[in-house]
């Protein structure tokens, strides 16, 4: 009988061996993606992290390997190191930060592994480091931000008095829309910057410092224009302003980059004056971007998204109630 039974166990072990020979693992065939996001410190962040997540599933051949930096660039480093040790197919990548990318990218392309960037772009010596780039083009924005400045200032012969609100420093973002601003600033003599503060994307960190730099001011300073460089910078820099006696939309324009739905809601109420769009729902040109190089050929470089800009004159409940993020 103990014959019998060994022989039998022997038949399965072989006949087990001889299936992984011949077929293939479920999980083998899926597409691995390690994923480095930035944190979660802004409603756009947030968007942009689920539409990663929904496009890459298993339901959809990938495997997905997500990891927040909690806003600390060296932690995304030590992630795309993991990918590589981890033998991923793809990186996504969303720098925090456009520096310091040369070393980690070089090991990334050493092992054969593609790097995508998402959202903020990175300043490498070899930009055949990285793949391909999925973003907005972060000028244009504040170009348009801007140009409505000037449009709605375009006949005064008086100061315009600006606070600006700067990102995280280094960050595409903030780099792209503080230049716009600049520019601007250059080329409008009676454009008058009274502060620059950083927010570094957040709504708190913006009411803390608007707050601090509110409350040095004399009763009599007046604000024409307060530049967000995001939504919740927005929120904060508002909640602050109206803390001391500012009324957002009458005394005080405030502009602002994303046009999250929240920022949309305030911008119908008259509080932002202007929101440029910044779309995050970047997984499906992402994926595009994957297929290409699935299928043997190289993608494009840079893929800028299109997008709108919204006053409380062009904006619907229908747009709001639509919008995704």
């Amino acid at each position: 009988m103990k014959r019998l039974i060994c022989l039998i166990l022997s038949l399965l072990l072989l006949t087990g061996c001889g299936k992984s020979e011949t077929e293939q693992p479920e999980e083998e065939k899926l597409i691995v993606v390690g994923i480095s996001q930035v944190g979660a410190e802004s409603d756009w962040r947030v968007a942009n992290s689920e539409s990663m997540k929904s496009v890459f599933t298993e339901e959809r051949d990938y495997r997905l390997l997500f990891e927040d930096a909690r806003q600390i660039q060296e932690n995304q480093i030590i992630a795309v190191r993991r990918f590589i040790q981890q033998r991923v197919d793809y990186i996504v990548l969303m720098p925090l930060s456009e520096t310091g990318w040369d070393s980690v990218l070089q090991e990334a392309w050493d092992a054969g592994i593609p790097v995508i960037l998402v959202d903020r772009m990175v300043d490498v010596e070899d930009d055949s480091l990285y793949a391909a780039h999925v973003g907005s083009d972060f000028y244009a924005q504040g170009r348009k931000a801007v140009t409505w400045m000037e449009r709605k200032f375009r006949n005064s012969s008086e100061a315009v008095n600006i606070v600006h609100i700067q990102g995280t420093p280094g960050s595409t973002a903030q780099l792209g829309r503080t230049n716009a601003l600049e520019d601007g600033l250059t080329a409008h003599e009676n454009w008058n910057l009274l502060a620059r503060l950083d927010g570094d994307f957040t709504q708190a960190k913006t009411y803390e410092v608007m707050s601090r730099y509110l409350g040095t001011l004399p009763p009599e300073q007046g604000i024409d224009v307060v530049y967000c460089e995001n939504d919740n910078e927005a929120f904060g820099a508002i909640e602050a302003l109206e803390r001391y006696g500012y009324q957002c939309g009458t005394d005080v324009n405030v502009i602002c980059f994303d046009a999250t739905r929240n920022a949309l809601k305030l911008c119908m109420e008259g509080k932002i004056a202007l929101t440029v769009e910044c779309n995050p729902l970047l997984g499906p040109l992402v994926e595009e971007i994957i297929q290409t190089m699935e299928a043997g050929q190289i993608p494009q470089k840079q893929h800028y998204i299109e997008e709108k800009q919204f006053t409380s004159r062009n904006l619907t409940q229908q747009i709001i109630d639509s919008r995704e993020y």
